[in-house]
C-alpha cells in the first residue's frame, strides 16, 4: 500500500474531484491506477512528492489496459484477443481523459 505525502494527497483529491477513481488493473496491482469512464492510467510516486504517468492513458478492455493498433484500414484498441474499434467517441473520451489528467498533474508540479 502506498504512503502518500500531503502534496500527493492534494493531487489525488483534485483527481477524484475531476471524476478519476482508483482501480486495480492486473498486472499493475502495486501501482496507482486511476479510471474514468472507459479509460485508465498508471501513476507512480515521484521522489519530489508529486505523481507522474508511467505510460500514456489507455482505453480499458475487459478491465485491462489496451494498446492502439492499425488493423487493415481501421484503428483498434486491443487486449489479448479482444479488440474494439477506435471510434470518434472513444478517441474523444481518451483525448479528454489524457488532457484532464495531464493538466492536473502539471498544475500540481508547478505549485
Amino acid at each position: 500500500m502506498f504512503e502518500f505525502t500531503p502534496r500527493q494527497m492534494k493531487i489525488l483529491e483534485e483527481l477524484v474531484a475531476a471524476g478519476f477513481r482508483p482501480v486495480a488493473i492486473p498486472p499493475y496491482d502495486s501501482a496507482l491506477c486511476l479510471r474514468r469512464g472507459d479509460c485508465a492510467v498508471v501513476l507512480s510516486q515521484e521522489p519530489t512528492g508529486g505523481l507522474r504517468m508511467l505510460a500514456p492513458p489507455s482505453f480499458i478492455i475487459e478491465g485491462n489496459l489496451s494498446v492502439k493498433l492499425r488493423r487493415g484500414q481501421k484503428d483498434v484498441f486491443v487486449w489479448k484477443k479482444s479488440e474494439v474499434e477506435v471510434t470518434p467517441e472513444r478517441s474523444t473520451e481518451l483525448e479528454t481523459f489524457r488532457d484532464d489528467i495531464t493538466r492536473i498533474l502539471q498544475n500540481a508540479s508547478a505549485q
